[in-house]
């Protein structure tokens, strides 16, 4: 099969976004999990990374720090005065209260301190599955129970079936909690208002806390827009997440932000101490200086996304007409299925031995995510184009 390019698909000129700008061998070079975990012949499209340099704003203020020798201990309210100051300016939200926030070492830490705030020991957490896997993980090593309200075929929310597992979860005066993926993760489904205006009634009749993880809000794509869950009505008692770490690709350099709610400032408020002392010094410096001052570098990255996402859909058409997608509305992943393509259980495992493409394992997502794989769609259209000639010729080899 011949090499299609990204210009003989769309007729452009080559993109000059961050997506475009680092050579396959340049990224080898990479130290981190996804240039690590496999053989040097695998193409890695299985983590939640971006194939790009770091933003110009961020790279000078991180090299300013190690200039001074500022690596102390992280303090002060820059950051959650920067995550407040970028709301307002993309989502026309003026809700992150400085005085009801607290920065965490990361978004699933944060996420478990606030869980435990609000919940009991085998009290229960609801995920909408397919889910991130470590929700799973991190719920159940907090001594909580997950129980799953499946998202519906489109993988977007199933308020009747969240409406049965909140009845479920709460029975007999239980405490119960809701950990909220928006954008979702692995399907890329962006909730709108009335989606998360729903939740909130429905958790609000049934006495569940919401804890939402945004951590994908900077990377909505063009046709969808972000709604902050603590922006709807009946959400003031619920929690954010937030964090420039995916946005601008500092999952290296580790801080997040919860945000409370006007009625769960109380709670938050009883966080534990200890548990500021986990966010990075850099961490903190290197995302406030991106959600203050890289907003073009992020534009660009998103009309890259937005150009991939197409991209691919119009690869699989060609080359995998059997694997299903729906191109994301938000995020850089790419949620597979590939059910009909005869892959069987775990089609990343195919992907992997027979063509030396590495995918996320569907199952690892809870239920629903048998037959499906997700794809990380945040590298170059070079890479993409690779990684879906690789997947066809290991189908064709799988089936026969």
């Amino acid at each position: 099969m011949a090499r299609m390019s990204y210009e003989q698909s769309y007729g452009q000129e080559k993109r000059t976004d961050p997506l475009c700008r680092l050579s396959l061998a340049e990224l080898r070079l990479r130290t981190s999990a996804k240039w690590r975990v496999h053989p040097p012949d695998v193409l890695p499209l299985w983590v939640a990374e971006m194939d790009v340099p770091l933003a110009e704003p961020v790279a000078r203020a991180l090299t300013e720090a190690v200039a001074l020798g500022d690596a102390g201990y992280a303090m002060g309210t820059g950051y959650a005065e920067a995550v407040a100051e970028f709301a307002r300016r993309r989502w026309g939200w003026d809700g992150v209260a400085v005085e009801r926030t607290a920065v965490v070492a990361d978004v699933m830490t944060g996420a478990t301190e606030v869980l435990r705030l609000v919940t009991g020991d085998g009290d229960a957490v609801v995920v909408n599955c397919p889910a991130y896997p470590p929700f799973y993980a991190f719920v159940r090593n907090a001594g909580r129970r997950v129980v799953e309200a499946p998202l519906d075929a489109a993988g977007r929310l199933d308020l009747a079936a969240l409406e049965a597992v909140y009845g479920r979860a709460t029975a007999g005066g239980r405490r119960a909690a809701h950990l909220l993926c928006s954008p979702q993760n692995p399907t890329g489904a962006v909730h709108t208002r009335a989606e998360l205006a729903a939740v909130a009634a429905l958790a609000g009749r049934y006495g569940v806390r919401v804890v939402a993880d945004e951590v994908h809000a900077p990377l909505v794509l063009p046709g969808a827009a972000f709604v902050p869950y603590l922006s709807v009505p009946g959400a003031e008692d619920a929690f954010s997440l937030m964090s420039a770490s995916k946005g601008w690709n500092l999952s290296g350099v580790k801080a997040a932000l919860a945000v409370a709610g006007p009625a769960a400032a109380g709670d938050l408020a009883r966080l534990p101490p200890e548990t500021s002392h986990g966010p990075s010094h850099f961490g903190v410096i290197a995302h406030t200086a991106a959600l203050r001052e890289a907003g073009g570098w992020l534009d660009e990255v998103l009309a890259g996304l937005d150009a991939n996402r197409r991209l691919f859909a119009d690869l699989l058409a060609r080359h995998l007409p059997r694997v299903r997608y729906r191109q994301p509305e938000g995020t850089y992943l790419a949620w597979l299925d590939c059910r009909e393509a005869g892959l069987g259980e775990d089609p990343a495992a195919v992907f992997l031995e027979h063509g030396r493409v590495a995918l996320g394992a569907g199952a690892r997502f809870g239920t629903g995510g048998a037959g499906h794989a997700r794809l990380t769609l945040a590298t170059s259209p070079e890479v993409l184009t690779e990684a879906v000639r690789r997947m066809a010729d290991a189908a064709r080899r799988y089936t026969g």
